[in-house]
């Protein structure tokens, strides 16, 4: 069955854009699309390989190797002048976002190495997609190591596997795009600023472009090859263009008066680093290329910064990424050289910053997003009170050691991390480790009849090593929202530790869920997510008000966990419990709180942040630590020492004014 036509999807005009542009030049450095799901994301990464010309590449090479500039270190090489070639299509290898790291970057067999002293590599992921396209869908929910992995390849243009002193290095060249649900988490703001460009999506509120949408997915799905004939002709002419835009990218010039506005709109952003510049000064080429300009003028540099600089104004991983439009014309027009300005593109050609006009269908239908509205609306309720600034948060730590997801809190056996010893094949395999395979083949080595220099090696005397991490873990929030936590001051400084903690969750790679309890009853706020984001929007409209069923808000809390231990067993939990220990709503409301955290206590590792204030304090967060079997934690303590004792001198230079 033949792909959905790329020239067939509406709308998007900036994805369109974005995917034309690092086709014309990897260099730029793949785009990130970011956008809720059904918005034809894998619809138009998958028919973008359409439209990439053909490659020729050695018959016997593994590895994609250019017959007229073969890759000098290819692991099947060296390739003799005028060996064997064949012409092929541009590939899109897309990658899973469970795959282990031998399978990305290729994997070296230890064996063989040491007892015939030959090199011998099996190529990855990496090196399938030389000269063609990496997909990685959900690509904010790939390991960090790996996101890293790829993102060097891409900007280095080679792949390199290091494994107890023998390397390998072959040529990675690929346009990378990842795609993501900002509601599933959030890159880290180091890894945002790896990807060249970036663009949100979202799905049309129009109703006449959702019809078209829909008419167009379903007369594909009923005859897909006849629909892709319709748009054929469009996705051939669009091909030969980016072709054509390829041919004329080295002939295309970047003066430095373009240079001058691309510096001056990149500080005016308060953009960290140069890598924005020289992204942007890259697709600004690659534009002027695609609207078939030999200079470089100032609407290249408008569309360029358009796509390469929103998610590098990220300060905070609350804050939405974007730029503001009016800053980005007073940029140009501050840094505009003298004289008349450039001609801009017609309006009807390629220059039109667009490529040519499309229309077409999804992969999925376009849906529509509600939020719940969170803290109620019953009568009597206070107002939200907004958070105060984030600050850096005391590290909390599940108890034991764990074999879960990736991150930064709690003890794990990883992948990575320093080796705390070896283990045979087949227990968990990883990283081979020498030395210990050495000994282990040592004493056999009489029995094995060896001669020679040569140790004789069997599969059994493989040892890998055993390493330990940090894992990222399940961090659930149960927030008393009652009257009694009303008092705007107190509710300020809950939220803002709370929030501090929910910086702390993203920073370490946690999912985060959120339980609010108030009134008669309890609720989940936000079902256990990667996205931070979303907890921290729904604390911040967080309002209160109503007895305190401490019971239900811990029962409830139980039951979230009971089964995210079934639907993602690997993460194991931390429940944050916030509150000042009352329990005031129903019969016998102290009774079954008590009865509740017992169901609790010794199967999760929590913490009781305590939030009672006033010179008359009861303890009750503290008991309710007890019968948790949790950690006791006065809300002032929530912070680090470097932030408590910064909170000191600040109220002590206030006094002392």
């Amino acid at each position: 069955m033949k792909p959905y036509p790329f020239t067939a999807v509406v709308g998007m005009p900036d994805l369109r854009l974005a995917l034309v542009l690092s086709s014309i030049s990897p260099a730029i450095g793949g785009v990130l699309v970011r956008g809720e799901k059904g918005t034809a994301k894998s619809t138009m990464v998958r028919a973008l390989a359409g439209l990439l010309p053909g490659v020729d590449v050695v018959d016997t090479c593994r590895f994609s190797c250019d017959p007229v500039e073969p890759d000098p270190a290819c692991p099947d090489g060296p390739h003799a002048e005028g060996s064997p070639a064949h012409r092929r299509p541009a590939r899109l290898v897309e990658l899973p976002v469970g795959a282990a790291e031998d399978r990305v970057i290729g994997s070296l067999n230890l064996e063989r190495a040491l007892a015939d002293g030959v090199t011998d590599f099996q190529p990855g992921l990496l090196a399938a997609a030389h000269r063609g396209l990496l997909y990685v869908d959900e690509v904010n929910l790939l390991h960090d190591h790996l996101v890293d992995t790829l993102l060097d390849a891409a900007a280095m243009g080679r792949a390199t596997v290091e494994r107890e002193g023998v390397s390998v290095s072959h040529a990675a060249r690929f346009v990378l795009i990842g795609t993501m649900n900002p509601e599933e988490g959030e890159l880290r703001p180091q890894l945002l600023d790896r990807f060249g460009l970036t663009v949100e999506v979202a799905s049309s509120r129009d109703p006449e472009l959702r019809v078209e949408v829909v008419r167009r997915r379903l007369a594909y799905e009923a005859d897909p090859d006849g629909f892709a004939g319709q748009y054929a002709a469009a996705d051939a002419e669009l091909a030969a263009e980016v072709e054509a835009a390829q041919r004329l990218l080295p002939s295309v010039k970047l003066p430095d008066d373009a240079l001058r506005q691309i510096a001056e709109v990149c500080a005016s952003f308060e953009v960290d680093g140069m890598r924005a510049d020289i992204v942007t000064a890259r697709t600004a080429v690659a534009h002027a290329a695609w609207a078939g300009r030999t200079e470089v003028t100032t609407e290249d540099i408008r569309v360029a910064a358009r796509l390469a600089l929103p998610h590098r104004r990220r300060r905070n991983p609350f804050d939405a990424p974007g730029i503001s439009e009016e800053q980005l014309e007073q940029a140009l027009q501050d840094a505009e050289p003298d004289g008349p300005e450039p001609e801009g593109p017609d309006d009807d050609g390629p220059g039109s910053g667009t490529p040519p006009p499309s229309e077409g269908g999804t992969d999925d239908a376009p849906q529509s997003r509600s939020e719940p509205s969170p803290g109620g609306g019953q009568s009597g309720d206070q107002k939200p009170v907004r958070a105060g600034e984030a600050f850096r948060a005391k590290r909390f730590e599940v108890k034991g050691t764990g074999e879960g997801a990736a991150g930064r809190r709690s003890r794990a056996i990883t992948d990575n991390g320093r080796t705390i010893g070896v283990q045979p094949a087949g227990v968990k395999d990883g990283h081979p480790h020498l030395l210990a395979t050495v000994r282990a083949a040592a004493p056999h080595q009489r029995s094995r009849g060896r001669s020679g220099a040569g140790l004789v090696m069997r599969a059994q005397d493989l040892r890998f090593a055993r390493r330990e991490g940090r894992e990222g873990n399940l961090v659930l929030f149960c927030v008393d929202a009652s009257g009694s936590m009303g008092a705007r001051q107190r509710m300020r400084e809950v939220k803002t530790a709370v929030l501090s903690l929910l910086l702390d969750a993203y920073q370490r790679r946690d999912k985060v869920g959120l339980v609010t309890f108030r009134a008669s009853g309890a609720e989940l706020a936000l079902p256990p997510t990667n996205s931070v984001d979303a907890a921290a929007s729904r604390l911040d409209g967080l309002a209160t008000g109503g007895r305190t069923p401490l019971a239900e808000g811990l029962l409830e809390a139980a039951r979230v966990l009971r089964i995210e231990a079934v639907r993602d067993p690997q993460r194991r939990p931390l429940l944050v419990v916030v509150t000042d220990g009352r329990a005031t709503s129903g019969a016998d409301a102290v009774d079954r709180a008590q009865r509740a955290a017992g169901l609790l206590a010794g199967n999760v590792t929590s913490v009781v942040m305590d939030c009672e204030s006033g010179k008359m304090r009861l303890g009750l967060a503290a008991e309710l630590a007890g019968h948790l079997g949790a950690e006791h934690v006065p809300v002032a303590d929530v912070g680090t020492a470097d932030t408590l004792a910064g909170v000191v001198r600040a109220r002590t230079s206030g006094r002392a004014a």
